[in-house]
């Protein structure tokens, strides 16, 4: 759900930076909704592209494709568009920071959780971003005040991750090293999100500019740290190598990019929505192409999760005076953080994601990452 969405599924996996849509946009060639179900379909796919790259790669070398090829694509728009990247060393410290906690921490730990769990489980436990968020959100920040009604989602969720993992069964067939790292995946978008709002969401610089810089970071991270862990593939099989780059080019940099088009467009609470498509497409795409089993708890689950988050995003809509001027209260205001995604491992909050919001959007709102 990266100070990007780096997502990403994830990952993944929404923005994690100031969205400012230039003034006198035009306006875009594609319509909106094609490119939400776009940016759906890609985040939900992301985990199974991670399933497919761990069969011949060691995980963190699926990670640092990843990373790499997102970064590309990011640099590639960065000079299309006459971007720079962003100055001054306290800046680059505390992107250093977000780069490891939304973009090379979970979708590592999804790509080592994927060994021993399905693509399935990971897609759900990647819904969960929202949840932790809004926890954590009650603690780290003091204008996000609890009401009844996100109180209940987020016991409502947690009920769900439970029905999952099949708590009356004792867990039974449950790897639960692997379910821990995708819970821990799940709950990094969250903290590195808190992190940016408290840190960088004041930042002058465009989204662009800093997520493609947080990307290059976590890149640098993985390159550091992948050698040290694992050895230079003897062979390079096709498939697998086509999985990690579709996933760095589509499912964390081209999905970086519709994440942002959709936010200055439609407003964060629209593309947002994005997050509770994830784990259906994730749950599909695993049971049909990839042959994965699927119990009756799981679909049961997954949607008590995001009925539950869906709970937890509600917030008191605050007197406003765009009401007054007829403009959409769901669009971001022009200095305003727009909503993280990862993804998958952005979106990616994954997926899809992932990590500051926009004016009126709960706080609490972390799209996975995800993987995004």
């Amino acid at each position: 759900m990266s100070a990007a969405a780096t997502a990403g599924p994830a990952s993944g996996r929404t923005p994690a930076h100031p969205v400012t849509p230039p003034p006198g946009a035009r306006r875009r060639a594609i319509d909106w909704r094609l490119r939400f179900a776009l940016l759906s379909l890609v985040w939900g796919f992301s985990f199974l592209l991670i399933k497919v790259g761990t069969e011949a790669y060691a995980p963190f070398q699926v990670t640092f494709g990843r990373l790499l090829f997102g970064t590309a694509v990011l640099a590639v728009a960065m000079a299309v568009r006459r971007d720079r990247l962003p100055r001054g060393l306290r800046t680059w410290g505390h992107l250093m920071v977000a780069a490891f906690l939304l973009n090379a921490l979970p979708f590592s730990l999804f790509a080592y959780a994927e060994l021993t769990i399905p693509s399935t489980l990971a897609g759900i436990c990647n819904a969960t971003s929202p949840l932790w968020g809004m926890a954590l959100s009650l603690v780290a920040l003091s204008e996000d005040r609890p009401t009844r009604r996100r109180v209940a989602g987020l016991g409502l969720g947690f009920l769900g991750v439970l029905t999952v993992l099949g708590a009356w069964q004792g867990f039974a067939g449950l790897d639960v090293r692997g379910t821990a790292m995708a819970l821990l995946a799940s709950l990094s978008y969250p903290i590195g999100w808190i992190y940016v709002r408290r840190t960088l969401a004041g930042s002058s610089r465009s989204h662009l500019s800093l997520t493609g810089a947080q990307l290059g970071l976590a890149t640098l991270q993985l390159g550091l740290v992948t050698p040290m862990f694992t050895s230079v593939p003897t062979s390079f099989p096709l498939v697998p190598l086509l999985a990690v780059v579709a996933l760095g080019t589509l499912g964390t940099g081209l999905a970086l990019l519709i994440q942002y088009g959709l936010v200055a467009e439609v407003g964060p609470t629209t593309a947002q929505m994005v997050t509770y498509f994830i784990p259906v497409i994730a749950t599909a795409a695993g049971v049909a192409v990839l042959d994965e089993s699927l119990s009756w708890n799981t679909p049961v689950g997954a949607l008590i999760v995001l009925v539950g988050a869906a709970l937890t995003q509600g917030r008191p809509k605050p007197a406003a005076p765009a009401a007054a001027t007829g403009a959409p209260a769901d669009r971001a205001a022009p200095s305003a953080p727009a909503p993280s995604a990862a993804g998958p491992a952005a979106p990616v909050a994954s997926p899809v994601v992932p990590a500051t919001v926009a004016a009126g959007a709960p706080e609490s709102a972390v799209a996975c990452g995800a993987t995004r």
